[in-house]
């Protein structure tokens, strides 16, 4: 079966990670790892104040990943997930192969660099994808 390349953005519970972001990546790949998946990239987001409580929770930490799996790999990815006590939300999104490098390479190249937005606060993907769209 044939692997695709996924961005993962993951809002952890800060209050369980205690803001060190070497525990809110080890989260995040242990879940990936568990289900095969491989991680090309991986960086922190931002930690920020939520719109709107989650569990209770008004801040969170925001985790980018971008990693290759099959596509019935993404069930149980989202199932272990949704039973975390770490992870509150996630979004799964299919990169396009055309954007793969580019979009790998900015979150490389903007690993040094926090926020990890373009100037106008747009995720890396938004902001790939519309110059990709012209």
């Amino acid at each position: 079966m044939t692997q695709n390349v996924y961005e993962g953005m993951f809002l952890l519970d800060s209050s369980k990670t205690g803001g060190d972001w070497n525990q809110a990546q080890k989260t995040v790949q242990d879940i990936l790892q568990r289900h095969k998946a491989v991680i090309i990239a991986s960086r922190p987001w931002d930690e920020r104040r939520l719109a709107y409580p989650i569990r209770g929770h008004k801040k969170g930490m925001y985790f980018l990943t971008y990693f290759r799996a099959e596509g019935p790999a993404l069930a149980g990815i989202e199932g272990d997930c949704r039973i975390s006590e770490v992870v509150m939300r996630q979004l799964v999104l299919k990169v396009h192969p055309k954007l793969v490098d580019q979009l790998v390479a900015h979150a490389m190249s903007a690993q040094q660099e926090r926020p990890a937005e373009s100037g106008d606060g747009q995720p890396a993907a938004a902001a790939a994808a519309e110059e990709e769209d012209g």
